[in-house]
């Protein structure tokens, strides 16, 4: 008999729970969180290439997730996440459709459609751009309703804090997915 699974938006339910009130924040907009954050726990699951890119005023942040995600106290194996800037160290010079072309032909030559984006930041920065034309990207997107995307405002005067505890989340929900805790297609 296999052992049961919660579905990913109950055991995100229990794990946003579980923090005594730090994520209640998070409670109302679980549904949005469960449903974009399973996708590319599946991507992940799948052998996908995370490709993170973040506008400048969440560098920081992608370094904290590059230097956390496979540091050498995990008890997993190693993910496979690199930022835009270390695949193309011009990123921030592209302007326009036709250099964006010529970037997703070389990651489609390098990764073989076998990427996906994680983008974290203003939905009016430039650095979205290449983001936003791929469908399966993984958003945490500030001041913009996109469709499959986690949406949060820009102004909130706790969102570095809330930016880590969504980090803490979905490390947490990495490790139940690909331990078998949870069932992230579902």
């Amino acid at each position: 008999m296999k052992d049961y699974q919660p579905d990913f938006a109950q055991w995100s339910l229990d794990a946003i729970r579980d923090e005594d009130g730090a994520l209640s924040w998070l409670e109302e907009q679980r549904f949005n969180w469960a449903t974009t954050t399973a996708a590319v726990l599946a991507d992940i699951l799948a052998g996908k290439t995370i490709i993170l890119i973040t506008d400048e005023k969440r560098k920081w942040f992608e370094n904290y997730i590059l230097s956390s995600i496979n540091n050498d106290k995990i008890d997993r194996p190693i993910i496979p996440i690199i930022s835009i800037d270390s695949i193309y160290k011009h990123y921030n010079n592209i302007n326009g459709g036709e250099m964006i072309d010529i970037l997703d032909n070389m990651l489609t030559l390098s990764y073989k459609e076998n990427y996906t984006f994680w983008y974290i930041g203003s939905g009016d920065d430039k650095r979205s751009d290449m983001a936003k034309r791929k469908d399966s990207t993984y958003f945490w997107i500030f001041d913009e309703d996109f469709h499959n995307a986690f949406t949060m405002k820009s102004f909130d005067s706790h969102l570095d804090i809330k930016l880590l505890q969504l980090y803490k989340l979905f490390n947490a929900s990495l490790n139940a997915g690909m331990f078998g805790e949870v069932d992230v297609n579902s």
